[in-house]
């Protein structure tokens, strides 16, 4: 038998009892040597295993005992202590204590991993961050896309290094951010997490965000490479780019956040590009990224996609064999949702699916992070800073002024705007006044500010009324709940819910392959099948019981989704709509009066998977639509001015196929503004909204994006004057839906821009926002006008407030190759600032180009810069340019 001091020996000899002074020695735990001998030293150490778990993240914390970690892991996405049960005493709700508590949490987790695993490898801790660090405690800055409204990379750059500096202070090490996808579809549900359709600014803004990151110690994450929008502007669609269309336009942003910010990271995107998953396309990340760009830090893929080449894109066979693939073209680390997801990747490791040298070169890149961020040194941090940092006054001061900055006034007439601070009366309408919306990835915020809130104490409660109009959606049928559909159990005694039988067929023929309780019929089948043995696209289905009616009684009973369904109610058909061909809602009048108890069958079949179907009544749905516009218009009426705030719903995989306000909204935009109070509308979303239904009855409107948790006090300083709106569209505003996709920077077309029935033009262009003063451009000057391919000229211009206001500018310079040996955008932005002037005051405004901002691809998909006329225009908007030059390449 080994002696205890034979066995504690070996122990540190192989890199165990890490925490002990005596594997400090260990050439790993050395911060004196250079990061690479010492991540070659661990991953000599390293089983099989242990290099797995570096490559694998998840959302978890060790709170469940029987998820084992004792191999280490590469980081966990780790949320507060869970709330204590109701009635317990609950956590301090300030924020300082929730980042101090959230803090606490990671430092406990991170001394699992360092004190208590057998080599002591620490986790980076990661998060989502896009505009704001999505946690109790964090103050909640502008959505993306309202930040790049700023046209301030400065602006940004403050912001990011707040939301670093709250990050960072809970132990936080890496974030998955910024966005940088390029959003030419207005239509994607996810354009506010992104800096606009724009390559160049998506450029200029990540890299802003990505190096106040990087420099506070913590890994961003740029994503979604390449592209996470495709036809129709939906989510994740496949997408078959040309290379000259992805270097052009897709890729420069991500190319400069690895040149010029310095990412230490990047997230594939969930779609295909040209028929190959994004997250195992050898062409895509070995190919670009890592050999063409040099990226040497390391992929992940976006949230359990490295799966979806087996369920989604059917290009594999397994898991295995789809990781296998995945980590020979390039990726590192697999990020999935939970604990227990690891099996058949790890699996993938234990049968020799992957070559060593292909693990031990994902695993050392990873471990590379974790040496240069110093985790191994400093592991732990300062909790009573997380309660300095977060949510502080600082960081809530800086949310007003990005919100206000942010703002994009579109229409002023007859200077409506501002309103005067002695308006007698305002009449606030929509519930997005009171809502204060964060938009997506967001935490609850600090001390939000709704917009009712600021225009009350702006101008006094006594002094605005507020109405909640009809809301953004019209509710007109609700799934019918558990506790109206019954079924015999077990030994016959009833049960809530109904009986389901699922069949392998889609003809309901012979024996049920699954029969079940269903408690609702309520799913959505887009990925999977109902069970066990069901193929996804190829079933149907039998629901029987009994449906009783609430005490508000019934009229109308249906079926929303997927048609191929019959309704039976009390043994005869009441709906027959036994057809494959679209998807809807259909009712039956059903008349029932309150308790009355019915039998009830439904059946459905399927016959190509990606089903949807719910069983839906009126039962207690109320239309008061008509008395909510009533109403608001009514306070409208006996009132000095009104604002209507009005929004949209979108969001992550909610993408749409009308850009117009939803529900009612346009009805109560326009009989507001029939009263003939002066009518103001605020846009509250992440992405353009068609306005020909309404604009001409608005005296102005205000887009305020997803605009932060002081949101409504930045609002009350733009509509009263105190603050100059200057924000600008980073997208282009399509008249209606049919134009799209739509962006200022397209490629000369073959014949014309203009439909039979519409013009090709934008209602409002890129670039494009009004001020409540005037300003006047000169003196354009081009210096040198001839300039080598590798030359270098500088541009300049005299911007003058010549009106009576204070007010920012936002200069905007555009370029376009007059002729070019391949076809090139109309014009494309290469330089922007965003200067303020008093009245009267004026400066000098300089550009400088070079190679970067005149190369293209050639005929040989070759970088250069070809000789010729270079078209220089200087502008307010994409479409108000104010002065044009040349410059010539020779």
């Amino acid at each position: 038998m080994l002696s205890r001091r034979t066995v504690v020996c070996l122990l540190v000899a192989c890199g165990a009892w890490a925490g002990t002074p005596r594997a400090q020695t260990l050439p790993y735990r050395d911060a004196r040597l250079p990061a690479a001998d010492r991540v070659r030293d661990l991953l000599g150490r390293m089983t099989l295993e242990e290099k797995f778990w570096q490559l694998f993240m998840i959302p978890g914390d060790l709170d469940t005992p029987a998820n084992d970690y004792s191999h280490g892991i590469f980081g966990l996405q780790i949320s507060p202590a869970p709330r204590a049960p109701l009635g317990g005493p609950g956590p301090d709700p300030t924020p300082g204590a929730a980042a101090r508590a959230h803090a606490e949490r990671i430092n406990a987790i991170q001394r699992y991993f360092v004190e208590k695993t057998r080599l002591g490898i620490p986790i980076i801790p990661f998060e989502e961050a896009v505009h704001g660090l999505a946690r109790d405690g964090a103050t909640m800055f502008p959505a993306a896309i309202a930040l790049a409204a700023s046209w301030d990379t400065t602006l940004v750059s403050r912001v990011a290094q707040a939301i670093a500096r709250e990050t960072g202070s809970r132990g936080i090490r890496q974030v998955l951010s910024p966005v940088i996808n390029i959003a030419d579809d207005v239509r994607w549900g996810r354009v506010e997490e992104t800096y606009g359709e724009d390559p160049f600014m998506n450029a200029e803004m990540g890299i802003a965000f990505i190096d106040a990151f990087e420099r506070a110690g913590i890994i961003t994450t740029p994503k979604h490479l390449v592209a996470n929008v495709g036809e129709g502007g939906r989510d994740s669609y496949p997408i078959d780019h040309s290379e000259r269309l992805l270097f052009e336009r897709y890729l420069p942003p991500f190319a400069a956040a690895i040149a010029r910010g310095r990412a230490r990271s990047i997230m594939t995107a969930y779609n295909s590009v040209d028929g190959t998953p994004a997250t195992q396309n050898a062409r895509l990340l070995n190919g670009i990224v890592k050999k063409e760009w040099g990226f040497t830090g390391f992929v992940i893929s976006d949230a359990s996609a490295t799966g979806g080449a087996t369920v989604l894109h059917m290009t594999e066979p397994n898991t295995p064999e789809a990781t296998r693939h995945a980590f020979e073209s390039g990726l590192d680390v697999v990020f999935q949702s939970q604990y227990g997801q690891q099996r058949p990747y790890l699996d993938a490791f234990q049968r020799g699916l992957i070559p060593l040298p292909v693990i031990d070169a994902a695993v050392a890149r990873v471990l590379r992070a974790k040496f240069e961020l110093g985790l191994f040194e400093r592991p732990y941090v300062d909790t009573a800073a997380a309660a300095d940092a977060n949510g502080n006054a600082e960081h809530l001061a800086l949310a007003r002024a990005a919100a206000a900055a942010s703002m994009v006034l579109l229409r002023n007439e007859r200077g409506t705007l501002p309103l005067a601070k002695t308006l007698p009366s305002l009449a606030v309408i929509g519930v997005d006044a009171e809502e204060g919306r964060l938009g997506g990835y967001s935490g609850p915020g600090v001390n939000k500010v709704s917009m009712l809130d600021g225009l009350r104490a702006t101008l006094g409660a006594a002094r605005v009324a507020y109405a909640p109009g009809p809301g953004r959606l019209v509710t007109t049928t609700v799934t019918v709940p558990a506790e109206a559909l019954s079924s015999p159990g077990a030994n016959s005694a009833p049960v809530r819910g109904l009986a389901a039988e699922y069949f392998d067929n889609n003809r309901l023929d012979g024996a049920p392959r699954l029969s079940r309780t269903d408690p609702r019929i309520d799913f959505r089948w887009t990925l999977n099948s109902p069970g066990r043995g069901i193929p996804f696209d190829w079933y149907s289905a039998r629901w029987t019981g009994t449906i009783t009616a609430p005490a508000s009684g019934v009229a109308h009973i249906g079926v929303e989704g997927n048609d191929g369904y019959r309704l039976y109610l009390d043994g005869a058909v009441t709906i027959d709509n036994w057809i494959k061909k679209s998807y809807g809602t259909t009712l039956a009048d059903a008349m029932w009066t309150p308790g009355s108890t019915h039998q009830i069958r439904l059946e459905y079949f399927e016959s190509t998977g990606n089903a949807r179907l719910k069983l839906v009544w009126d039962a207690g749905v109320t239309d008061d639509t008509a008395a909510k516009i009533d109403a608001a218009a009514a306070l409208a009426k006996q009132s000095t001015a009104a604002i209507v705030v009005a929004g949209v719903e979108e969001g992550e995989f909610r993408d749409r196929a009308y850009l117009k306000l939803p529900g009612a909204q346009e009805e109560l935009i326009r009989r507001v503004a029939a009263t003939g109070t002066p009518t103001i509308v605020v846009i509250v979303g992440g992405s353009a909204v068609t306005m020909s239904a309404w604009i001409d009855q608005a005296d102005a409107i205000v887009d305020v994006w997803y605009p932060g948790e002081q949101g409504g006090a930045a609002l009350a300083d733009v509509l009263f004057g105190d603050a100059n709106p200057a924000g600008r569209l980073p997208i282009t505003f399509p008249m209606f839906e049919g134009q799209l996709p739509l962006s200022y920077n397209h490629k000369p077309t073959g014949r014309g821009d203009d439909y039979l029935d519409l013009t090709g033009m934008p209602l409002f262009p890129f670039g494009f926002g009004l001020s409540y003063t005037t300003f006047e451009y000169s003196g354009l000057q081009i210096e040198p006008a001839v300039i080598g391919p590798a030359g270098r000229a500088t541009i300049r211009c005299r911007v003058r407030n010549t009106g009576t206001r204070a007010g920012d500018e936002v200069v905007q310079l555009y370029l376009r190759d007059v002729l070019a040996t391949v076809a090139r955008p109309v014009m494309e932005l290469k330089g922007f600032t965003r200067v303020a002037l008093a009245p009267g005051a004026s400066t000098e405004i300089a550009f400088t180009i070079g190679a970067d901002a005149l190369r293209m691809l050639d005929r040989d998909m070759r970088w250069v810069v070809e000789p010729g006329v270079f078209r220089v225009m200087i502008g307010a908007t994409s479409k108000d340019i104010r002065l044009r030059g040349e410059l010539t390449v020779k």
